[in-house]
């Protein structure tokens, strides 16, 4: 067994929340070492939104003008029927007052822009590839990562003065903190998800959240800035389908390749007019199909040295696309409490003192948001636009706690 003196702080994982704590950390002068599982690091999965609080921290870290370069400053919410009749209209990112856009983005473009950087200011070093932990020990001054190095076929073990543990909905780091509290829950619907090239799709700046008296439901918008420079779209969809009853779900067979077959019939009455939906589903490159899952919330994240970012935190329904938004939030406080010096185990529970409540919330509201979008769709479409109004002001109050012009 080798052991690797390495940097002040451990990052588990390699995803966005991973790699922007390396940038928050590196801005207040805290080097991170981050090892990630996975050998090679690629630009997977499909489209993201990062809300406004979340771009303002990125643009503080430098990164702005690489996100205007590459995603779509959404101007607009449209919620419409399965006939495509308009019902209500939220305005997002700068349209609804904000400092900084709401972004679509793809997901792996978003993780290579945040690896980029990461390489460029911390070097190739700071990531450690092929590398995946497999528990862990504290003593009084540091904890030890314990973790096999596939590339070298051994164990290593890294001491740091805190672990961070970003490693995602299947974290070591959260089996190894609480292996009580793994279990999934599932919501009984079932999502499908894809991106597909039109040659437009409305002012190209508009997220469409459709649904019909099933309460099946589609969310499209586009995501690629080079597409719309070229008067083109990137579409990411997803369309979500009550399949079976709330509960436990094992995570098996998730990210595996969906079937057209499967789609069609939840669509088979739509007709949105502007858009045709089933060409956009038999136009998609690839199609994933996973369960829409969550997790309940944590009485404590972390222990001494050792605390959580990001999905390994907080999982939570894509319902109001905040996950992302909320892992980069993260990497931001847990940053500047570090920043401020002294007691590491301090410094962790002033970060999980902060953020911990705020994305329970974020958690619960998420499910009644779901909840309630679902019982709307069956109600009477004059009564549509005046509960929706109120699904949208009512989670905006919990989830944008800083006010219109943060």
């Amino acid at each position: 067994m080798r052991n690797d003196t390495t940097a002040d702080i451990v990052i588990a994982g390699a995803g966005i929340g991973g790699l922007t704590a390396a940038l928050a950390l590196h801005a207040r002068g805290i080097t991170a070492t981050i090892l990630e599982s996975a050998a090679q690091l690629r630009p997977l999965g499909v489209g993201i939104n990062i809300q406004p609080a979340a771009v303002a921290e990125l643009t503080a870290l430098g990164l702005g003008d690489a996100m205007a370069a590459t995603g779509i400053p959404t101007r607009e919410h449209r919620y419409v029927d399965h006939k495509g009749v308009t019902l209500w209209v939220e305005p997002r990112g700068v349209a609804a007052g904000y400092r900084c856009p709401q972004y679509s983005i793809h997901r792996g473009e978003l993780q290579t822009l945040l690896l980029n950087a990461v390489r460029e200011r911390l070097g190739d070093h700071a990531i450690r590839t092929g590398v995946r932990l497999q528990d862990l020990e504290q003593t009084r001054g540091a904890v030890r990562v314990h973790a096999h190095d596939r590339a070298r076929g051994a164990d290593v073990v890294f001491e740091a003065a805190a672990l961070i543990g970003a490693d995602g909905l299947h974290s070591v780091v959260r089996s190894c903190l609480h292996p009580e509290h793994g279990a999934l829950n599932g919501a009984g619907v079932v999502m499908w998800r894809g991106l597909t090239e039109l040659d437009g799709f409305l002012d190209g700046r508009t997220m469409i959240l459709a649904n019909d008296e099933r309460a099946t439901r589609l969310i499209a918008y586009p995501i690629s800035a080079r597409h719309a420079a070229r008067g083109e779209a990137l579409l990411n969809w997803v369309l979500l389908a009550r399949t079976g009853a709330p509960g436990p779900v094992d995570g098996a067979g998730w990210d595996v390749p969906g079937q057209l077959a499967d789609i069609l019939p939840h669509v088979a009455d739509w007709d949105l007019g502007w858009l045709d939906v089933r060409d956009v589903f038999e136009r998609s490159a690839l199609i994933l199909r996973y369960p829409m899952i969550d997790r309940e919330p944590l009485e404590r994240w972390g222990l001494g040295r050792v605390t959580l970012l990001g999905d390994a935190a907080h999982l939570m329904y894509p319902i109001g696309a905040n996950g992302a938004s909320q892992a980069v939030l993260d990497a931001a406080a847990l940053a500047a409490e570090l920043s401020c010096g002294g007691d590491v185990p301090a410094a962790l529970e002033r970060y999980e003192n902060e953020r911990r409540p705020a994305t329970t919330a974020i958690i619960l509201a998420n499910r009644r948001m779901d909840h309630a979008e679902r019982t709307t769709s069956t109600r009477p479409a004059d009564d549509k636009a005046v509960e929706l109004a109120t699904i949208t002001a009512e989670y905006r109050a919990v989830v944008e706690r800083r006010g219109p012009t943060s």
